[in-house]
């Protein structure tokens, strides 16, 4: 009687055993992937910061002007060069 009870303490405490090598292995496995994950986040929001400054940089009035007269040979407008078109009274 009292082999049997031993053979089965043993079977369940090996079995315990397993069961807490796997949640381990588990919680090691979640930790990994959880810090993969972080990282991969604080690579993003470095992406994201980037971007913005490059938006706020490349629509800055100024930029958009010097580009208009280098590139296009654009000049700014004056009053002397406007013209005002006005509709005809058409009789």
């Amino acid at each position: 009687m009292s082999g049997k009870i031993n053979l089965v303490l043993t079977i369940l405490l090996v079995a315990c055993g397993l069961s807490l090598v796997n949640a381990q292995y588990q919680a090691r496995h979640l930790f990994i992937e959880l810090e993969r994950t972080q990282s991969q986040a604080r690579q993003l929001d470095i992406e994201w910061a980037q971007l913005q400054l490059d938006q706020s940089t490349l629509g800055k009035h100024a930029r958009i002007e010097d580009i208009a007269r280098r590139e296009l040979n654009m000049t700014p407008l004056t009053a002397a060069r406007t013209q005002y078109l006005t509709p005809e009274a058409s009789k």
